[in-house]
């Protein structure tokens, strides 16, 4: 076997990555871990028409401090979304447009919705960021479906469909899927409901140029071991005074090990001697969301040219959400379609000319005619991804935090725990996921280094 590593890092995401990257500056020796073959875990850019398209997440928002020093240090130019014009929203089979943040749903419904999400802002301030089972509510709340909470508290329909297309686009879930008290933490940790769901200096405002998986692209080039590509780790056992690290392609030992997966994905390693209950049980009971992401490229950006934003809604299958996709300079005329949660979980059964089909036709119901005619289509199924599960983040069902949530950031034994489910602060995005990664690190530093005092 190889001297032992200091460190080893399961996972070459962005919180994997941005974990080796400080360890590195630290002075520690490092190697990177992947059981893909590619870097950039739930980060994907692929080329279509010749223009790269971003298949898993893709924007920054202004408050992302980390990921956008990060972008700029890197030289990634930014550009902001696609948000003048008018929107569209299809409610129980009627469509109709809009301006502003919120549908036009009818008077009464309109207003429900308002105190609604307003209420909710105000609940999600009362839950710690860096620990929720302290929120002076947290058993009931964690024991309690975000759909039940919307049935008990919202009388409108409109309004509750509403809230559950935020959800879902949001979450990649459905409100069933989900404790109240985790909904309230994620929103808190994004700063809020509306944020998270807004374009305008809310969660969807930039993008990159030339994509986000470049990211994760040039950290992995930049570290002074190369990643191990197609590497899966297997087991990891605590030996002596290290860890030796079992993987598809042989063994390592290292002194500290940082596990930069999903919880789900935890759950295939083998660990000897076993995790503590509250950890092992974090693996088997968090789940990854369902989503979808369906590209579809015209000749022309026809839907600005008719004033309208790109932007959609809808509580029929099979898109939930869609968004201008047009490059920078606007020479690439797409529309990106999400397809999420239940709907998620039967589309991608379909073969692929029928998911191309039905998506088309949708959007042809949301902007017209000249939606059914795209020259180019491509879309990506995260639950076919054997690294991921789904996707965008692990969600926590209701009970889970109350059970397992402490075990979210606790090291056991020699091995430590980053990933963007584990952020305090935008929690399932690029800059949780940043955070992670570098409070992972901070930890193992303090560790190693008090060890040669």
């Amino acid at each position: 076997m190889k001297p032992p590593r200091d460190v080893i890092v399961v996972g070459a995401g962005l919180s994997g990555l941005s974990a080796a990257r400080r360890l590195e500056r630290a002075g520690f020796d490092v190697e990177v871990f992947e059981a893909r073959d590619r870097v950039g875990g739930r980060t994907l850019t692929r080329s279509l028409e010749g223009e790269p398209v971003d298949l898993g997440g893709q924007w920054v928002a202004p408050t992302q401090e980390r990921v956008l020093a990060l972008v700029d240090e890197l030289g990634i130019a930014r550009f902001d979304q696609c948000s003048t014009g008018k929107k569209v929203v299809e409610l129980g089979g009627h469509r109709s447009t809009y301006r502003g943040l919120l549908p036009g749903i009818g008077l009464l419904p309109l207003a429900e919705l308002g105190v609604t999400l307003g209420r909710l802002e105000w609940l999600a301030r009362r839950v710690p960021l860096d620990d929720p089972t302290r929120a002076r509510r947290a058993d009931s709340w964690d024991a309690l479906s975000v759909d039940a909470w919307l049935r008990r508290n919202v009388r409108s329909r409109r309004a509750r469909e509403v809230v559950r297309i935020a959800t879902n686009a949001i979450f990649a879930a459905e409100p069933r899927e989900l404790s109240f008290l985790w909904f309230l933490f994620y929103l808190h940790s994004g700063g809020g409901v509306i944020r998270l769901s807004s374009i305008d200096g809310g969660a969807q405002a930039m993008r990159l140029v030339g994509g986000a998986q470049q990211i994760s692209e040039r950290l992995g080039e930049a570290l002074a071991r190369p990643v191990r590509l197609d590497a899966a780790v297997r087991a990891i056992e605590h030996a002596g005074d290290g860890l030796v690290v079992h993987t598809q392609t042989g063994t390592v030992s290292a002194r500290r090990v940082i596990l930069a997966v999903p919880p789900p994905m935890a759950a295939r390693i083998s660990f000897s001697p076993t995790l503590p209950r509250a950890r092992d049980e974090l693996h088997r009971t968090v789940v990854m969301g369902s989503a979808m992401k369906c590209i579809v490229v015209y000749e022309r950006c026809f839907w600005r040219e008719r004033g309208f934003s790109g932007e959609a809604i809808s509580d029929r299958g099979p898109v939930r959400a869609v968004f201008d996709d047009c490059s920078a300079d606007g020479r690439f005329p797409a529309l990106l379609a999400f397809v999420l949660a239940d709907e998620a979980k039967q589309f991608g059964r379909l073969a692929p000319g029928d998911r191309r089909k039905a998506i088309v036709e949708h959007l042809g119901r949301l902007f017209g005619p000249e939606a059914s005619n795209p020259v180019a289509y491509l879309d990506h199924d995260w639950s076919t991804e054997t690294y991921s599960g789904g996707c965008y983040v692990g969600l926590m069902p209701p009970g889970a935090l109350r059970r397992a949530g402490s075990a979210l950031r606790h090291p056991c034994g020699r091995i430590h725990f980053a990933g963007t489910e584990t952020a305090t602060r935008w929690c399932g995005y690029f800059e949780g996921a940043l955070e992670a990664g570098e409070r992972a690190a901070d930890e193992v530093i303090a560790v190693l280094r008090d060890a040669h005092v």
